[in-house]
């Protein structure tokens, strides 16, 4: 998988947060295309359309500080800020600077697409179109919080406990055991995932991981939230053209309902997009829909018509 990309490691630093070391790979060429992945996975669940968009793009695929091999702060920071989305949006920025680009295009799943939402918000001038798969805004998450959310999320409110508590609980499981647990969805299961892709995922769980999530699930529930309530008070939206797609048989979907239509009523003011037939993790469970879908986004209709 990434064949032909070169992997690499930069180093962030700002004014605002402590830095990361953030581990990547990329190549292809064309538009730069940054991709970010979700919780509890790296970029490799891009695999399996990476090779196919750096026909097109040049393809960033970056791990998030604190997740894969990327290394976050020790010191998650005052109301966790070190972990915040807006913290790692900045990685983001300065690692695609440091490529070369100051404006770009940017997907992300799971984590990684709040994040890129994040980044509209902060840097509208540097991306010029982004895709979010398969999450809602935290604002509207947090505020309509209900028996069936926490039934399916049950891990925003164990991973948002104090330190050390759930980092104990989940590093007192077994790596293999965890991820077969966590990535398997009622009526899916887990025989979308290549067998390299999920062996990878159990060799990045361990203590600096788990350490690095839960932070980043505190930062969610708290500085986060903050900041997505003082945007969605006053107004802010993201006005970056802007790909939503989900997964059918998704919690976000089941639990919440039209997913585009939450984007667009309070939170987004060039929005389009669809579900697709699979659950959660859209890049694996339908990498070809994803890609046409991103293809269409990013590269133009006829683009999308020439690989259907």
């Amino acid at each position: 998988m990434f064949e032909g990309f070169t992997t690499t490691e930069i180093e962030t630093a700002s004014a605002n947060f402590a830095g990361a070391r953030i581990h990547l790979r990329h190549g292809g060429e064309g538009p730069p295309l940054l991709l970010l992945h979700g919780n509890p996975m790296t970029h490799v669940s891009w695999h399996k359309i990476a090779n196919r968009l750096a026909e097109r793009f040049h393809v960033v695929a970056a791990d998030l500080r604190g997740y894969g091999d990327s290394v976050g702060p020790d010191d998650a920071g005052s109301n966790n800020i070190n972990y915040s989305f807006r913290a790692m949006a900045q990685d983001q920025v300065e690692i695609m600077e440091r490529l070369g680009y100051r404006e770009f295009f940017a997907a992300g799943h799971d984590r990684g697409a709040r994040t890129v939402a994040r980044m509209c918000l902060d840097h509208p001038e540097r991306v010029n179109r982004a895709a979010l798969v398969d999450i809602l805004p935290n604002h509207h998450i947090w505020t309509n919080t209900s028996r069936q959310w926490a039934l399916r999320s049950w891990h925003w409110a164990l991973m948002a406990q104090p330190y050390d508590l759930p980092e104990r609980l989940l590093a007192g499981v077994p790596a293999q055991w965890f991820m077969e647990k966590k990535l398997s969805r009622p009526g899916i299961g887990l025989g979308f995932f290549d067998p390299e892709a999920f062996a990878e995922y159990v060799r990045c769980f361990n203590w600096k991981t788990i350490k690095g999530s839960c932070a980043d699930y505190r930062a969610c529930a708290t500085c986060d939230f903050e900041m997505d309530t003082a945007d969605f008070e006053a107004g802010r939206k993201i006005t970056v053209p802007l790909l939503v797609i989900w997964g059918a048989r998704s919690h976000t979907e089941g639990v919440h309902g039209d997913v585009l239509a939450v984007w667009k009523r309070h939170y987004a003011t060039d929005a389009w997009g669809g579900a697709l037939p699979c659950g959660h993790y859209v890049p694996e469970e339908a990498p070809d829909e994803t890609y046409r879908y991103l293809l269409r986004h990013f590269a133009g209709a006829n683009a999308a018509e020439d690989a259907a």
